[in-house]
């Protein structure tokens, strides 16, 4: 979309304020941009050691996962799940808190010996796929904010500044152009009027 604009001096002035505007924004621009791409890959290594994390403790249930077969599920229940936020270059990505578990049981005795060990390997299983969940959710959101800094980057840097100083540029010719008209017009006057006056 190229720049619209008037030959005249408050257009030029309007020009000129917008692509200040846009000039002092790209440093910070960029410094967010790059601020993005460093929490990104710090964040993508993070979700990939939850991955492994979770791996591992499933792999380390060996012969012990038979035992879920006969998990009475409804005895381990999630109550509530906190989240918070975080802050990372002004975009706002949700951090996990606290799991909160209720388990219950219908009689002490007549459950299995290993419930209780299994409520906490559930939980910590469950923990575990959730902060996952978080972590991919927080990649999604820093990526997204990424690639629309990188686009505003590219636009003012690639489009609108140019665009901008090209039509500031003709302007000032313009202008100059119209002011050594009127000069040269003036001169041709005066230079007429002397002669008129001459030969007069």
């Amino acid at each position: 979309m190229a720049v619209k604009f008037q030959f005249n001096k408050v257009s030029m002035q309007a020009l000129q304020k917008e692509l200040k505007i846009r000039i002092a924004a790209l440093p910070t621009l960029k410094a967010k941009e790059a601020a993005l791409r460093v929490t990104i890959k710090k964040e993508k290594q993070r979700l990939e050691d939850l991955r492994a994390a979770f791996a591992e403790m499933r792999d380390c249930l060996g012969e012990s996962q038979r035992l879920f077969g006969e998990f009475p599920p409804e005895s381990l229940s999630v109550d509530s799940v906190e989240y918070g936020a975080d802050n990372v270059a002004g975009i706002s990505i949700p951090v996990l808190g606290e799991i909160r578990f209720i388990e219950s049981t219908d009689s002490a005795l007549l459950d299995p010996s290993w419930l209780p060990w299994g409520w906490q390997t559930a939980r910590e299983l469950l923990r575990s796929r959730v902060d996952i969940d978080v972590a991919e959710r927080r990649v999604e959101l820093l990526e997204y904010a990424r690639k629309k800094t990188t686009q505003k980057v590219n636009l003012y840097e690639k489009v609108q500044i140019p665009e901008f100083s090209e039509a500031v540029l003709k302007i000032k010719r313009y202008l100059e152009d119209v002011e050594n008209l009127e000069k040269a017009a003036q001169k041709i006057t005066k230079a007429k009027q002397a002669r008129a006056a001459e030969a007069a």
